[in-house]
């Protein structure tokens, strides 16, 4: 028996509120964190000792969590439109690699908020341990895994054409960006979100056309 057509389109509009809204979150506190927090563990008194910049840092890990729920929504959303036609190596990959990048980053969340509570009696030392811990965790391991889930949603997108091709080579550029470019490059690790955007937004586009067309 044939799905209902409400239930066919429910899926392609979720993965694209998902990716939008993960996308503006996770850019969002990205956005926080680089502006307060400086990239070398020598720098970090200029931060501790201002109140509206550690304020920012606790915004950013607010909304942490809530970009991992709806990232974790939008993979679930976009695996169930690809159906039975999905290729089993690299959907194993796609669903890997998101999880892993989910975790690490809830992770960096996680040691950067610790840092966070205990910084003003920390000592240098302690400091600079949980800075590049943190970092690390951000720019370099989460966003590899980001950068394989990139190239892997657009390699399916690609052999089941449900992505425009400029598309689908933006998210290899953006796969091949963070795999070379992650830790080496400042603000690099905002192309993820904003490659999760555009896909979220093309996809809710294109389940809004076929509703009105139905």
């Amino acid at each position: 028996m044939s799905p209902h057509p409400q239930e066919a389109l429910s899926t392609p509009r979720a993965a694209g509120l998902a990716g939008i809204l993960f996308g503006l979150l996770l850019g969002t506190a990205i956005v926080l964190v680089r502006l307060a927090v400086p990239e070398h563990p020598a720098s970090a008194g200029a931060w501790l000792t201002d109140s509206s910049r550690r304020s920012a840092v606790q915004a950013a890990l607010d909304l942490v969590p809530f970009a991992g729920i709806s990232f974790l929504w939008f993979l679930a959303a976009v695996r169930d439109r690809m159906g039975e036609r999905e290729d089993r190596f690299f959907a194993t990959v796609f669903i890997g690699s998101g999880l892993v990048f989910v975790a690490v980053l809830l992770c960096a969340a996680a040691a950067a908020g610790g840092m966070l509570a205990t910084a003003g009696g920390a000592n240098q030392q302690l400091w600079g341990f949980g800075h590049s811990f943190a970092y690390t965790l951000l720019t370099e391991y989460s966003m590899r895994m980001a950068a394989v889930f990139a190239f892997c949603t657009s390699t399916i997108a690609r052999r089941l054409r449900v992505l425009p091709r400029s598309l689908v080579w933006f998210g290899w550029l953006v796969g091949l960006a963070l795999i070379g470019g992650a830790g080496n490059v400042s603000w690099l690790e905002l192309a993820f979100p904003v490659w999760a955007l555009v896909v979220g937004g093309y996809v809710l586009g294109a389940g809004s056309g076929r509703t009105a067309s139905g």
